[in-house]
Formats: structure tokens, C-alpha cells, sequence
């Protein structure tokens, strides 16, 4: 039983070493991804769904190959915005997809979603959504300081983005699944974990320095966003001037001093007394 114990716990470690670095490097990649988004200056995903965006799926390296019919493969990260406006830490999916038509090659590219709508963020937190079915997707904009001036119909609950070669571009995903990497998020997070545990920091195993990374760059790229919309208002307001000492007192009223030689000021009296007249 000894022997069985040990060998149960070296299997166990040594699992663990070999989803380690897979995982990070999964994680490294989509940190690639956010990075050019960061510095492509007029071709990337727009400031105001960086800024408005509920969730964001990054799928690095993502393979589509085909022979008149298709198939798309790839594994990347996903992470929901807190009601803070802060960002979680990433969990792992899987994104999958066939296609039907005339074709032939092999292409790599890098993918990115984006959620804007509450229907899409349930079904990625139960496991699976398959895009156009479960939730609306279409081929996102690009221009960081684009006006979508069509906002007022954009209805689609997920925005989309392919990098083939140079810049992003929007591309149509209808079809495709994402799907919830279980197996990875249990090698980072630990056994038992589901999406819930990890959007809501419940994990029993804090993640990898370069899962944490992913989620940074989140908030670096979100905050940039929301700088160049006029939208961060986290030091707006008309604050008075803090002291050296760092604390914030009240304001005292100063009364100036009464002049001894001014006479009191006069008192009204509510029933005066009757004089009489002198005889």
C-alpha cells in the first residue's frame, strides 16, 4: 500500500510537470496576440469594444486545413470582465469548426473574440457555445479609433478577428464551437475546477506567472482603451487638493472676532412694555 501511494503521488507530479509548461506556453502565446493588438495603431480591434467588451477569447495559432471539406482546430484562453470592470483569470478553451466547399491548403492563423452579450457569457460558463447558434457573431471592425458609426444596429453578441499574415481582420465563424478545456483548466487550477470557479477566483491552485500575464495585459490594453475614449473617469471629479500629510480634513468656518467696543446689536422684543405719560 506504501509502494502504491507513492507511485499514485509521483504519477500525480509528474502529470502535473508535463501540463505545466504546455499550458504556459498556451498562455505566452495569447500574451503574443494581445501584444500586437497593443501596437497595430489604426488596424485592431476598436477601443470601444476593447472598452465594452464582457469577455475575450484568444486563440493563438488557430490551424484550418482543407481539402474541399475543412476543419479549424486551435486551443486558447478566455476571461470575463468583473462587475469591477477588472478582469478575470483565464481559463482555457478549445475552439473546433468544419467547413464544406472548394479549398485546399493549410493556414494558421490567430483569432480573437470578443463578447458583448449577456447569452454568450452563460453558455461559455456552462461549457460550450457554438457561434451563430448559441449566440450572434459576426465579422468585427477594425481602426482602434473607429466612430462605429453603425452602432445602432450592431446587434451581434460576439465580434470576431483573424490574423493570417499582417493585420487583423474580421472574419465570419458561424459554425465553429468553443468549448471548455477541462483537462487544462485542472492541470493549472487544480482538480474539480469548473469556469465558474476560475471567473469568479475560487481556484484551489493560483495560476502560473504566465497565466497571470494574460490577465495584465487585459487590463493594461482595456485601460489604454478606456484613456483614449474619454471614459476613465477614476480620477474625474473636483476633488480639493490632498495635504502633504495625505489625510483629508473638513473645511472650518472661520467666525472673526467680535470688537469689544461695538455695542451688542440690538434684540427684538416680542411684547414691548407700555409707557405711561408724565403727569
Amino acid at each position: 500500500m506504501r509502494r502504491l501511494a507513492v507511485l499514485l503521488l509521483t504519477l500525480t507530479f509528474a502529470s502535473a510537470t508535463v501540463a505545466g509548461p504546455t499550458e504556459d506556453a498556451r498562455a505566452r502565446n495569447a500574451l503574443r496576440v494581445l501584444d500586437d493588438i497593443q501596437h497595430i495603431p489604426e488596424a485592431a480591434i476598436p477601443d470601444k469594444l476593447l472598452d465594452e467588451a464582457r469577455a475575450i477569447v484568444i486563440v493563438p495559432d488557430t490551424l484550418k486545413i482543407g481539402l474541399v471539406l475543412g476543419g479549424r482546430r486551435g486551443h486558447g484562453v478566455v476571461s470575463m470582465k468583473n462587475p469591477d470592470g477588472t478582469w478575470s483569470s483565464p481559463a482555457f478553451v478549445k475552439l473546433t469548426g468544419g467547413s464544406i466547399g472548394f479549398q485546399a491548403g493549410v493556414q494558421s492563423s490567430d483569432v480573437v473574440l470578443v463578447f458583448t452579450g449577456q447569452r454568450g457569457l452563460e453558455s461559455i460558463v456552462n461549457g460550450k457555445i457554438t457561434l451563430g447558434a448559441d449566440a450572434s457573431v459576426a465579422a468585427g471592425p477594425v481602426g482602434r479609433t473607429t466612430g462605429l458609426a453603425t452602432d445602432g444596429q450592431l446587434k451581434a453578441e460576439i465580434w470576431s478577428w483573424s490574423r493570417a499574415r499582417g493585420l487583423f481582420a474580421g472574419v465570419a465563424l458561424d459554425g465553429a464551437v468553443l468549448s471548455i478545456d477541462d483537462a487544462a483548466n485542472q492541470a493549472v487550477y487544480g482538480a474539480g475546477t469548473t469556469p465558474r470557479m476560475i471567473f469568479e477566483g475560487r481556484t484551489l491552485q493560483a495560476p502560473s506567472d504566465a497565466i497571470v500575464d494574460v490577465r495584465d495585459q487585459l487590463e493594461e490594453a482595456t485601460a489604454s482603451a478606456r484613456i483614449a475614449r474619454g471614459t476613465d473617469h477614476r480620477n474625474a471629479g473636483t476633488r480639493e487638493p490632498v495635504p502633504a500629510g495625505g489625510a483629508v480634513t473638513a473645511p472650518v468656518e472661520v467666525t472673526a472676532p467680535q470688537d469689544p467696543l461695538q455695542p451688542e446689536p440690538f434684540e427684538t422684543i416680542d411684547n414691548p412694555a407700555t409707557i405711561e405719560p408724565l403727569p
